[in-house]
């Protein structure tokens, strides 16, 4: 098995240099206290080590929204930590900003399934490959797991090809501006993924 093929597609970066995927912004806010000092706090002898640490976090200690219902409507990292609590997006912006604290580059990924779902890209040291990873929350049959190699990607839900269902083979430095547009629109409280696009113009 060629440890570089995965078996969701393969993964491009949007932005030229792995420096742009160590960066804060507004919603991927790792310059934030608490999320600097959670990233500290998970930091182990090694960037696999963290970056396994860091995803278990994420995965199993930040509910999903859905699996508890608790809508926090939380999407910037910082916000997720707090509450608790977050859809997909929510908790993959944080897993960013987690990873990103530790030097570890991070970008966002995504798959179409009945509603647009979100994960990470995550560049290891010395790795030339992009890996997914999908810190969703293995409850309701979801079932991610962490990876090294493109080969032993292993996100929290399988695609039906017959449902139009598939991975963006994108690595986002940033949210699109489209998702970033519909998760300001959430409310806390309300249950759902109506303010969702249901898919990104990313090319196949």
């Amino acid at each position: 098995m060629d440890p570089s093929v995965s078996p969701h597609g393969p993964l491009r970066a949007d932005r030229p240099s792995p420096d742009e995927y160590l960066a804060a912004d507004e919603v991927i806010d790792h310059h934030h206290p608490a999320v600097a000092e959670r990233a500290a706090a998970l930091r182990q002898a090694d960037p696999v080590s963290t970056a396994e640490a860091v995803f278990a976090f994420v995965r199993d200690r930040i509910d999903h929204s859905a699996d508890v219902g608790r809508w926090s409507a939380a999407h910037r990292a910082s916000d997720v930590l707090a509450a608790g609590n977050a859809i997909c997006h929510g908790k993959a912006h944080l897993l960013a900003a987690l990873l990103r604290a530790n030097g570890i580059p991070t970008g966002l990924c995504y798959q179409r399934l009945e509603v647009l779902h979100g994960l990470n890209g995550v560049l290891l040291p010395g790795s030339s490959w992009w890996v997914r990873l999908d810190g969703r929350g293995n409850r309701n049959g979801a079932d991610g797991r962490f990876a090294t190699t493109p080969a032993t990607e292993h996100p929290a839900w399988t695609n039906d090809p017959a449902l139009g269902q598939h991975h963006y083979p994108t690595v986002y430095a940033a949210t699109p501006p489209a998702l970033l547009d519909g998760l300001r629109r959430a409310r806390p409280g309300a249950a759902g993924f109506g303010y969702l696009p249901l898919e990104l113009p990313d090319g196949l």
